[in-house]
């Protein structure tokens, strides 16, 4: 039995599904909502390597260790981005957090927080997990910035860890979460989506 199995989670007019090739051209749109594969330090897909980016993570999720999900905006369907748990780790009872990307309409919006409760919930309250972790791109501020704003530790940096997209190569930043701080990490979450958008 895999360790993460199929399971479709909604909070917020929020619904993570798991990804398939149905996920196809609402992920293709949704990349295009301000043509995320431009940006040098993040994984989305090019219009025209779409389904091979959903055949890797359906591969991926068969050899199990990533589960990619589609993020979908409950009362429309429409899909605003995809994210997943990945490096999955049974033994020691760990997941990572990544290959997160949203629309640029949807950027900066409760989606990210929404999503990341879902996921953090699913990981420590039915997973078990002791350990939930993310990594970025050094140059990454954005992304480095709202892994903080969850309560997540810096663990260090992996130097010349990766290739960019640009064929550079880049630093890896690891952020963790362990279970016993994660009430204080849910209570910041909550805290944050109940916030009036400014």
């Amino acid at each position: 039995m895999a360790f993460i199995e199929p399971v479709t989670l909604a909070q917020n007019g929020i619904t993570l599904t798991p990804l398939t090739l149905a996920h196809e051209d609402g992920l293709r749109q949704a990349a295009a909502d301000g043509e995320l594969w431009n940006i040098r330090v993040t994984s989305v897909p090019e219009p025209e390597n779409t389904r091979k980016y959903i055949e890797d993570a359906l591969a991926m999720r068969e050899a199990g260790n990533r589960f990619a999900f589609a993020v979908i905006e409950t009362a429309t369907g429409k899909v605003l981005g995809s994210t997943s748990f990945h490096d999955i780790l049974p033994a020691v009872k760990r997941v990572e957090i990544g290959y997160t990307w949203y629309a640029k309409s949807v950027q900066r919006s409760h989606v990210n927080s929404t999503s990341k409760l879902l996921l953090m919930t699913h990981a420590f309250e039915v997973l078990g997990c002791k350990t939930v972790g993310w990594r970025t791109d050094n140059l990454n501020f954005v992304s480095q910035t709202a892994i903080e704003r969850l309560g997540a530790q810096k663990d260090g940096i992996i130097r010349g860890h990766a290739l960019r997209r640009d064929g550079t190569i880049r630093d890896t930043v690891m952020y963790s979460l362990r279970s016993g701080e994660w009430p204080q990490a849910r209570a910041q979450l909550l805290y944050i989506l109940d916030k009036p958008s400014p």
